[in-house]
């Protein structure tokens, strides 16, 4: 058997980081400066935080499998102590500007544990099912509810914690983690397709009341606030200076970009909370469709080069770790990008690698180091066809 002479640091995904970096330190600035809010200072903290979180993805990077599989219940037993402590020392001002109890505070920093956190569940929830694949080698329904069974105990606890956060859009991004893992996981889709309808069916028919018979929920205990993202996401005309506003603005500013954009810098629309949720709107007037196709573009390479690490590989282990990461990613963008053009409902979920926010942007490059790590480690062999559970 000969090893294949191959390179341990994959400078497609190095390529990727680095493009939106620069895209995000310009537009940062950009968006900033133009709102009058200390754009260097805010600037530098975050390149600062991107140097934490390179260095964050060199020293996962010197973690193989077997040692991420060890530390991984350590991981995600310190991550939700974390959730549980932040509901008790959450900042207070943070909390009375957006109504989320989700952030510590140290002097001038603040930190969001559900971030990190997002990275100790991808690895609990892939320790998990490999470890339950391995005992049942043999797919079969039993074994197949047993498995959904660990998956909801190990998702119950942190996704609880981040909703009594009141923290709805990193709840949803937990949730799409899962169903990456569900659907990879091997599961039969004889429990799939049941399953995955019948929570089709509940969200069509909770939308429908929302529309047509709203007092039904009303009656279940729901509220108006609950409702208000839901109506200007429908109708971002019904109440343009309150709860529709920053939707319609950032719709405004994206259409106003037209194909090229007004240039650097440039922006005439005002957007609140601009430079955290609603950078795309920047990026859209700045520099047009051309700009945020491009982006979108970084995005696609990006995920490639995470599939394709993944499909080098035949660690069972890493193979759901790259699974939730890439679900993790996935959705932010899709998300953030279908909010600020208005086909999805508002929600607190920044654009990754481009938003302001260090916890965010440390939580996704330690989600790209732990991708990385498993080019790091690989080893192919020519002519070799088993599989194993850690290499």
């Amino acid at each position: 058997m000969s090893e294949k002479k191959e390179s341990r640091i994959d400078y497609g995904i190095v390529l990727s980081i680095l493009l939106l970096a620069i895209i995000s330190i310009a537009t940062m600035f950009s968006t900033i400066s133009l709102i009058g809010n200390g754009g260097l200072r805010a600037t530098i903290m975050h390149v600062a935080w991107y140097i934490v979180g390179a260095v964050a993805i060199i020293v996962i990077m010197q973690f193989d499998s077997e040692q991420l599989w060890k530390i991984t219940p350590y991981a995600y037993g310190l991550g939700l102590v974390l959730l549980v402590l932040v509901l008790f020392l959450y900042d207070e001002p943070t909390f009375l500007r957006t109504g989320a109890r989700s952030w510590f505070k140290f002097g001038p920093l603040t930190f969001q544990p559900s971030e990190v956190m997002k990275i100790a569940f991808i690895l609990m929830l892939a320790r998990t099912v490999t470890q339950h694949n391995a005992a049942f080698l043999n797919h079969n329904v039993r074994a197949d509810f047993i498995l959904l069974g660990k998956i909801a105990l190990v998702s119950a606890p942190p996704m609880l914690m981040v909703l009594l956060q009141n923290d709805l859009g990193t709840t949803l991004v937990f949730i799409a983690i899962v169903i990456g893992l569900v659907l990879m996981s091997g599961i039969t889709w004889k429990i799939l397709v049941p399953l995955f309808s019948s929570v089709a069916t509940i969200g069509t028919t909770l939308l429908l009341l929302v529309v047509y018979n709203r007092e039904f929920l009303y009656n279940l205990g729901f509220k108006d606030y609950q409702f208000s993202r839901i109506d200007s996401w429908l109708d971002p005309y019904h109440d343009t200076q309150g709860a529709a506003y920053q939707l319609l603005q950032s719709i405004k500013a994206i259409g106003s970009g037209k194909v090229f954009g007004k240039g650097f810098g440039v922006s005439e629309v005002y957007v609140p909370v601009r430079e955290s949720d609603m950078i795309f709107s920047t990026i859209g007037e700045n520099f047009g469709f051309i700009g945020g196709a491009v982006l979108i573009l970084i995005y696609f390479m990006l995920v490639y080069q995470m599939i394709r690490v993944c499909l080098d590989t035949k660690n069972i282990f890493y193979t759901y770790i790259s699974t939730g990461v890439i679900m993790m990613i996935v959705f932010h963008v899709f998300e953030n990008v279908g909010m600020s053009i208005g086909l999805l409902p508002l929600t607190g979920i920044p654009l990754p690698f481009i938003s302001q926010g260090g916890s965010a942007l440390l939580g996704n490059m330690m989600g790209v180091g732990l991708i990385m790590s498993m080019r790091y480690h690989y080893k192919s062999y020519m002519f070799s066809e088993e599989d194993e559970e850690f290499r």
